[in-house]
């Protein structure tokens, strides 16, 4: 695969008729709850913007503009828009059976899909517990960890160890479990025994210098003084991504899920591969586990497994933590009413069948440095520090002064992404996220199917607002 707009093939004609663009975002102003909104940026009569169409990498509003989606949406659509083959799956899956729950039950969708994942998975990733998204998928890891110690006889061990910033989603545990003080604060107290560590931010590290394989070292040892500190008898699991998306992207050094399995081994911990995002081809590999050579005991994933078309997720065990549950009357005390519904798990196959015919996969491998690479032009910019990331999921961070990495005060990163960068980006035609969930950058996570014109096209949207942004500063 060489051409990246070109294959959305079957994708549907552009509506003959726009929606009232305007009765639209007043309607929603008045009655939808938008997520993670501040709502009094509308109260005043601000439009709220309505995303009505998509089409390969692009997205239209109510208004008829045109937007590249440089988000995926939320690092979902990895096959773009406009799949009518996903559509179609979805009808002719909802016209034979629209749901049956998976409790003590099974249905064809569902057992195809968990068997395609234990092949995609390594190692003896054999067992897969549906769910109806990323959240939840965190949650059912930590409540599998709680209940597998308490079967094997090690009651105690409960806690669990995570990384400073990280999200990991925003059930009581899955919060808990998130390393981001601002979005936990409001819900106090959360579920007990979770324990914080610090990230891969090579970027601030700056006592390691250039070695950053010492650096990563350094990192994943800090897991052992966390489970050491704590207790080796109460540390039930440790929860990491892959690339760490909150913070702006940070990927693991070289050797450092090494470490950390050698680390969960000596104390009996398991190792927790969150790849909510980083699964299936969002680096270039199915589990991205994989692109890194290590090899988790549980790992959760959502978000692209149906590329957006239909909500599901998936916590993905071991045979090793399955097998207590096979004894006697044990089970896993927990579960969701549509956990591996019928449509999206034959919507997620139909997707996986996308996947390796057009080898997203692989043209995900042979781009990404390309895509690297163009976003790196932008270090030229007084106000870009950093380029980083992996694959198609990329974070720019944004600095004060580039000699020094001093960065913007609250105030300022204020001003800078909610008060003109979010709404700037969207206006030029790009739909990414300006993010100060640690320091200020900007995320990139484009669909799979993308190549050259739009990295281009992001990287020139970027170099006019980020070059006014200086300006204005």
């Amino acid at each position: 695969m060489t051409t990246s707009p070109q294959l959305t093939s079957g994708s549907r004609p552009a509506p003959d008729a726009r929606p009232d663009a305007a009765a639209l975002s007043a309607s929603a102003r008045d009655h939808l709850w938008m997520h993670f909104t501040r709502h009094s940026t509308y109260e005043a009569g601000g439009e709220v913007p309505v995303i009505v169409r998509g089409d390969g990498a692009y997205i239209w509003d109510s208004n008829g503009r045109r937007y590249l989606d440089g988000l995926s949406g939320l690092f979902v659509v990895q096959a773009g828009h406009g799949r009518v083959e996903l559509a179609k799956a979805a009808f002719e899956q909802a016209s034979d059976l629209a749901f049956f729950p998976i409790w003590s039950y099974a249905h064809p969708k569902a057992v195809e899909l968990a068997e395609r994942l234990a092949a995609y998975a390594p190692g003896d990733l054999n067992r897969v517990f549906f769910t109806t998204g990323g959240g939840e998928a965190v949650e059912s890891a930590w409540k599998v960890a709680k209940q597998y110690f308490k079967l094997t006889g090690k009651p105690m061990k409960t806690k669990v160890i995570s990384r400073a910033v990280a999200y990991h989603g925003t059930p009581h545990g899955a919060l808990s479990i998130t390393g981001i003080p601002d979005l936990k604060k409001y819900f106090e107290p959360l579920v007990p025994g979770a324990i914080k560590v610090p990230n891969t931010n090579f970027y601030r590290a700056t006592e390691y210098g250039d070695d950053l394989e010492a650096f990563g070292r350094w990192a994943a040892d800090q897991i052992a003084i966390a489970i050491e500190t704590e207790g080796p008898d109460t540390v039930a699991a440790v929860v990491l991504e892959p690339v760490q998306n909150a913070g702006g992207c940070f990927p693991p050094p070289p050797g450092y899920f090494q470490r950390v399995r050698e680390i969960c081994d000596r104390y009996d911990v398991l190792l927790v591969s969150d790849e909510v995002i980083c699964a299936f081809g969002r680096l270039g590999t199915m589990f991205a586990c994989d692109k890194f050579d290590f090899v988790p005991d549980l790992i959760t994933c959502a978000k692209g497994m149906t590329s957006g078309y239909s909500p599901i997720g998936a916590m993905i065990a071991t045979d090793r933590v399955m097998e207590p549950f096979l004894q006697g009357q044990n089970y896993f005390a927990h579960g969701y009413t549509f956990g591996g519904h019928p449509v999206s798990s034959a919507v997620g196959l139909a997707n996986l069948d996308i996947f390796e015919r057009e080898g997203l996969n692989a043209h995900v491998l042979n781009t990404e440095g390309a895509f690297r690479g163009t976003l790196e032009k932008l270090l030229d910019l007084p106000i870009v520090g950093d380029v980083r990331g992996d694959g198609f999921f990329y974070g720019i961070e944004l600095v004060k002064d580039k000699a020094t990495k001093e960065t913007f005060d609250e105030d300022e990163s204020e001003r800078l992404l909610r008060g003109f960068l979010s709404k700037a980006l969207f206006d030029n035609g790009l739909y990414c996220r300006a993010d100060d969930r640690g320091d200020p950058v900007v995320q990139l996570a484009p669909p799979l199917t993308c190549g050259q014109p739009e990295f281009d096209e992001i990287e020139q949207i970027l170099r006019s607002v980020l070059t006014e942004a200086w300006s204005r500063l």
